[in-house]
């Protein structure tokens, strides 16, 4: 079944009024009071009001609009950005916040369902000589959908861009009809590493099946190959893609700028959404260990919430806020936010601000709670600015900027 942050994937809600009833005949009815968008979402261009952080103070803008279900932005390096919807198109938006009227040309087709399309986009650390950009994509066949990543050279005219040489650089085995848990958030490391998140595809005790992707990270070279230091290459049934493993939904993902190891976070069940430090060979848990319950009965899940030889999150949230998207803020526009860890929330409808010591959360500050909609990405840009995408059918980029006091 599937749980609270799968459902709100799907619908926008508010937290306060929404709960669920089990009759005695054990069909499960949601008690639910929906709230549309807040106002200002129906105006284009329209901007909130000021919003005092306790270490900034700024507005959001309403940068550019007519986006359906956008997913992810990837910048490029001309101030022009790409925007993945998650129906299958690809856009250009303009350094003006514009969305080109035509997609990009060459997409590979999606299987758009449930949670399933057309997600994350990436660019190749040498994107300037190579033209090299990666999507991941739930892709479908006779035996059900499952998580792709693709490369391809995009070119573009004064007319029309297009992807050409589109090449798959990775395919997850065994497809499933389910329609949940595709993931999939695609980063490269400094030395040219590519990491994929994976979701457990809604079956939970895949996430601890070491000859199975679903509900781990996969670490590749930019062509598809795997790493000879992979921890898993010399371990026999293993897939040597496989990074890490026990993890169930991860939609969010960043490389630490001081570390350089990558940090995800990931959906729980009814709450238990963590934070990650993810590492080699190393296990998350799920679902032997959670912090999250049941959905709708709310009983335990596993063995509970700790077990040796297992990761614990950095940070939890409990009820969830079902994340997605994540990056750390090292801009100048905002200094008070230096280092801190920007993620996005689709069930709270907030940005979450973490102040982190280490590999520890010692502040937390809930920004623009049911302002802006569901957030579905949170990106810095090369000016500094935070950029953030909502998940509505009428999706918009919202550009965070900084304001002087009043």
């Amino acid at each position: 079944m599937a749980s609270i942050n799968d459902w709100t994937e799907r619908r926008t809600s508010r937290r306060a009024g929404n709960g669920f009833r089990l009759t005695a005949a054990g069909v499960v009815f949601f008690v639910a009071s929906f709230a549309g968008p807040p106002a200002a979402l129906a105006q284009p261009g329209a901007s909130g009001a000021l919003v005092q952080s306790e270490r900034a103070t700024f507005r959001w803008v309403a940068f550019g609009t007519g986006l359906e279900y956008p997913w992810s932005l990837a910048f490029l390096p001309d101030g022009r950005m790409l925007v993945t919807e998650r129906p299958g198109r690809l856009r250009i938006v303009g350094k003006d916040g514009k969305v080109e009227a035509r997609a990009v040309d060459g997409v590979p087709k999606v299987a758009a369902t449930g949670q399933g399309g057309l997600l994350d986009v990436a660019l190749h650390p040498r994107f300037a000589e190579n033209g090299l950009i990666y999507l991941s994509l739930a892709a479908g066949g006779t035996d059900g959908a499952g998580t792709e990543v693709v490369r391809a050279r995009l070119t573009s005219t004064a007319n029309a861009a297009r992807l050409n040489d589109v090449q798959t650089v990775f395919r997850m085995a065994q497809r499933t009809s389910r329609s949940v848990h595709f993931g999939s958030r695609l980063v490269f490391d400094a030395q040219g590493f590519l990491y994929i998140t994976l979701g457990d595809r809604g079956d939970m005790q895949r996430a601890q099946r070491l000859d199975d992707h679903a509900g781990s990270v996969i670490r590749l070279h930019d062509d598809g190959r795997v790493p000879a230091d992979n921890p898993f290459v010399k371990t026999p049934g293993a897939r040597a893609e496989k990074f890490t493993l026990g993890n169930r939904n991860m939609q969010g993902a960043a490389i630490h700028p001081t570390t350089g190891e990558l940090w995800t976070h990931e959906h729980g069940p009814q709450g238990g959404d963590e934070v990650n430090v993810m590492r080699a060979g190393r296990n998350y848990g799920w679902p032997l260990i959670t912090y999250g319950a049941n959905y709708v009965t709310g009983t335990r899940i596993g063995e509970g919430t700790s077990r040796a030889g297992m990761e614990q999150p950095v940070t939890y949230w409990v009820p969830s806020i079902a994340p997605s998207g994540m990056a750390f803020y090292q801009g100048a526009a905002f200094a008070g936010w230096k280092g801190n860890l920007l993620v996005g929330a689709l069930r709270g409808q907030a940005l979450h601000r973490l102040e982190l010591e280490g590999e520890k959360v010692v502040r937390e500050e809930r920004l623009l709670q049911d302002q802006v909609g569901r957030i579905r990405d949170v990106r810095v840009g090369p000016d500094g600015l935070v950029y953030l995408l909502t998940d509505e059918r009428a999706g918009r980029i919202v550009r965070l900027e900084p304001a002087a006091k009043q």
